[in-house]
This record gives C-alpha cells, structure tokens and sequence, in this order.
C-alpha cells in the first residue's frame, strides 16, 4: 500500500509499505477521507510539540472498516471514523475517566504512525460507529470533538459571553459548540477572511481583530462592560495565548485548547484579582464524540461548510505547503482516497 511520510520538517516522501492485518484487539480501515488539521500543519513546520520523525500524519479520519477483533456490533464495510488518542486504559488519568489524557497517550499521526496510507490499524476500542454521516461528516467529528470539549470544560452557560480566539478548524468547532450550549459567541482573529467567514457562514454576530488598536473597547462595549466570563484559546500562538488573560471578566474562565513549546506569562496581580479559573482541554472523549454527532443528525452543524480545499492522496505531497500560507483561504482541506 501507499503511505506519506513526514520525514523530517518540510519534507514529505512517498513510500511502499505492507498492508496491515487485523491482530487480537485491532481493526483494519480502508481509509477514504483525512483532514488536515493545525497539528499536521505544525508538524510539517517541526514547531509541534510531543513530535519526532519521520512520522505518518493524520489523525482526522474517516473509512470503511474492512476486518476487526473484539468490536462487538460493527460489520464489515460499515463507515466509520475512530477516537485518534489510544490510552492504556489502567493510569490515574484513564481510572478518573480521563482518557483523553491518558499518562501513556499514544495519538495516532502525532506519537504514533498516523493515517496518510491506504489501510490503518487501530485498537478495536477506538473504532466509532458512522450512523449514517458520509465520509466527509465523520472526517470532521474529531476536530469538532475538541472543540465540544472545550466548551464542556468551560462549563459554558446559556447567554454568557464566550470570546473564542482563533478562528482555525478547532476555532471554528469550538465557536458552534458555545453557540448550541447556549453562548453568546465572539470570534477573535487576526485574518479579516476568516472573520468574514465566521460571520457569513456561522453567523457569529461578535467578530474582532486582534491587530485592532481598540480591541479591550470593542470587547467591554459588547459584553456591555463586563467583558467575556469565558476566554477560549485555540490559536497555538504565545502570544495570542499570554495577551488575553486582559480579556477576562472579573470570575472568568479561560481555557487553553492551543498548545504552544513555550511558557505562559501573565500579570499574577490582575489574574488573581478576578479569581480567575485557568485550565487546559486536551483531546476529547467519547461523550464529546456523541455530542458532535447528535448534533450534525440535527442539523445543528453542517462541518462540510469547513472544507475549502480538496485534493486527492497522490496530491497531497505538492500541495500540503501551500496550506501554510493564509493567503490561500484554507479553512479545512480534505484528502481524498
């Protein structure tokens, strides 16, 4: 079969490998759709964290299960995505009902081999039922996850102002997750295209430059002067991430779902001041799953407004860089097989 391996930052190569085969525990997926997420972008840049190469990206998955063990109600053929962070099932973390933070995580295309191949092995635990979404629906669930998670670790309430900073895929999934959770939802970006597009297809009623001179204006003339009780991070950028504990309102929330290499650095006296709750969110579970996927059954999300490019496997090599450059109006390329 067909791979792409990163095979070190900024190169990718093209390489012949062994089918594989189901062993006991595992399933075996005919891959038909991949996103490209922020992660794969940051691993090609080599300014991702946890990394090392070379390395098969891609962990935004979508295919047609071909063989399994020990997956009870699955059938051969059946479209299916898959929960990407294998945990070992026995840690702290795991025990706690946290998976998703497993102490020995293994996340597929990011510490393990990842799939940009034709056919990929995963534990038969992770496999995740399509219930009737296409391929590109269920390609799209992941990052959505993520940002579901987000918003459940925030805890959001219905009416409260909820500042999402970033608007990227995860940016864009934690956005529509605010909203159905009852949050009044500003975007935050330095790309006016983005912007537009969070006003024009999400219809995100708040939007901010975060180059703006005045932003601290527009954000308390919004909030009608209380300013945001809940700050979403999902840029990955320190600067962005450090710069808007000012954004906070007085017993707000902020939640770090961008991870940068980097230290956080903030004024402890205007933190404390307002009781701040500083938390990360990492990955997502199956509940998260569940939710994102209920919600596009009910039409409460559309993910295929997300993808602005498209490109077939064989493509991909050519074109991942191009995708870097914001010039190019990417939002969510998806791969084809």
């Amino acid at each position: 079969m067909k791979t792409l391996v990163c095979i070190r930052p900024g190169e990718f190569e093209y390489r012949e490998a062994d089918a594989p085969l189901a062993g006991p525990g595992e399933a075996i997926i005919k891959i038909r759709r991949i996103g490209i997420c922020g992660t794969d972008l940051h691993a090609f840049e080599g300014t991702q964290p946890y990394f090392s190469y070379p390395r098969i990206l891609g962990h935004e998955l979508a295919g047609d299960l071909v063989d399994f063990d020990k997956a009870p109600g699955f059938v051969p053929g059946e479209a299916v995505t898959i929960i990407p962070y294998f945990n070992c099932g026995t840690c702290i973390a795991c025990r706690s009902g946290k998976p998703n933070c497993c102490t020995t995580i293994k996340v597929c295309g990011v510490h393990i081999d990842g799939g940009m191949v034709e056919y990929l092995s995963v534990p038969s635990s992770s496999l995740v039922h399509g219930g009737g979404l296409s391929h590109d629906q269920l390609a799209l669930v992941e990052p959505l996850a993520i940002g579901q998670h987000a918003v459940r670790r925030a805890g959001v309430q219905p009416g409260e102002f909820v500042l999402v900073v970033g608007a990227g895929p995860i940016g864009l999934g934690t956005m529509e997750a605010a909203r159905i959770a009852g949050g009044e939802v500003i975007a935050m970006d330095i790309n006016p295209g983005r912007l537009k597009f969070c006003r024009e297809r999400l219809e995100v009623l708040h939007t901010v430059n975060g180059l703006d001179a005045d932003v601290m204006e527009q954000l308390r003339h919004i909030t009608k002067g209380d300013m945001p009780t809940v700050v979403i991070d999902a840029t990955g950028s320190q600067r962005a991430i450090n710069g808007a504990f000012q954004y906070m309102a007085h017993g707000a929330r902020y939640v770090l779902v961008g991870l940068q290499k980097g230290e956080i650095s903030f004024s402890h006296p205007e933190f404390h001041k307002r009781e701040g709750t500083l938390m990360s969110s990492r990955n997502a579970t199956r509940e998260d799953f569940d939710k994102v996927m209920s919600s596009m059954k009910e039409g409460l999300i559309d993910p295929t407004t997300y993808i602005t490019h498209r490109v077939g496997f064989d493509s991909v090599k050519d074109e991942f860089a191009s995708w870097l450059d914001p010039a190019s109006g990417v939002i969510k390329a998806m791969v084809e097989l």
